[in-house]
């Protein structure tokens, strides 16, 4: 999942960079409103989520604020943030996973415990949650973010 992540995020990345700046931080009704805010708010939760599996916080902003006004610093920080969890997911084990994993919600700042492997899987689904989003999004404005199927990932071809 985290190959997948960062292959679909370069290829969102790749089809936004043509959309004019003004466009894609229209408001198109989204959660997060534009195209733009919901790739920041794709960062941010990743960012999170990472920092709290890491146990080094992400001092970001609130949800739904705005982490990089610039779109090719927001494109930075989605690659390194993808290597990072690429990185990270490359350690993970069984025994990490089927622990309970004790976090506040930057939702509604209360506290939970999950199993770690659920907080895991929550923060893959999310991210694939949010760029089906953003895929209508781009769709509507007349853009193609191509085939967004686990099975064309390039990482997993065989032959």
């Amino acid at each position: 999942m985290a190959e997948y992540n960062c292959w679909m995020n370069q290829n969102l990345y790749s089809v936004c960079s043509a959309i004019p700046d003004e466009q894609r931080k229209q408001d198109m009704g989204a959660f997060f409103k534009s195209i733009h805010g919901t790739l920041n708010h794709l960062l941010y939760g990743d960012k999170a989520w990472m920092g709290r599996f890491t146990l080094h916080p992400f001092s970001g902003t609130v949800i739904g604020q705005e982490l990089y006004a610039d779109f090719e610093v927001l494109r930075a920080e989605r690659e390194t943030t993808d290597r990072q969890i690429i990185e990270w997911s490359r350690h993970l084990n069984s025994d990490w996973l089927s622990q309970p994993f004790e976090y506040t919600s930057n939702v509604d700042g209360k506290c939970r415990v999950l199993p770690t492997w659920v907080l895991v899987t929550h923060m893959f689904n999310h991210q694939t949650h949010h760029r089906g989003q953003i895929t209508t999004l781009l769709k509507q404005l007349g853009y193609d973010p191509g085939v967004t199927d686990i099975p064309w990932l390039p990482a997993i071809s065989i032959g």
